[in-house]
């Protein structure tokens, strides 16, 4: 056995655990909200990640399938959006997208200082919670849908 395969399956096991906390934050967030707007089962939730960002889609919905199971938020359907990676060069200020998921020098000047400008996102955007019914009363509460969430 070579160091070099213990470390891999260490760093895939600390991703992993990684991926794991932050379900839990999501699930947290989605219940607080879920609560304020009145209790109602969460549907869906769209989350928004950036390319540069280390979070695996599949990983999370994993997790997720796993800890929603008996809160508000057990069967929400998870919603990915990816934002692409955009860059400008420190040097000359040209704007530009990765090459194949890769960094890279500036293409127009050849130059390796950039700012990254998007990319790098992961927050919760919005989510949906269904409408109560209380059948005793005959009451229909409708909570707000699409609550935005910030980071």
């Amino acid at each position: 056995m070579t160091k070099g395969r213990g470390l891999a399956a260490n760093e895939c096991y600390t991703d992993t655990m990684h991926e794991l906390a932050v379900t839990g934050q999501i699930l947290e967030l989605a219940e607080r909200h879920a609560t304020a707007a009145g209790g109602g089962q969460v549907t869906d939730l769209y989350l928004v990640i950036g390319e540069l960002s280390t979070f695996i889609d599949d990983s999370i919905q994993f997790y997720w399938d796993i800890i929603s199971r008996g809160t508000l938020c057990e069967g929400a359907r998870l919603h990915f959006t990816r934002v692409p990676a955009r860059l400008r060069c420190q040097h000359c200020g040209c704007e530009y997208g990765l090459d194949q998921g890769e960094l890279m020098v500036c293409p127009g000047c050849g130059h390796g200082r950039v700012t990254i400008l998007t990319g790098q996102e992961f927050r919760v955007e919005s989510l949906e919670v269904a409408e109560i019914r209380d059948w005793r009363l005959g009451i229909r509460q409708s909570p707000t849908s699409n609550l935005q969430s910030h980071q």
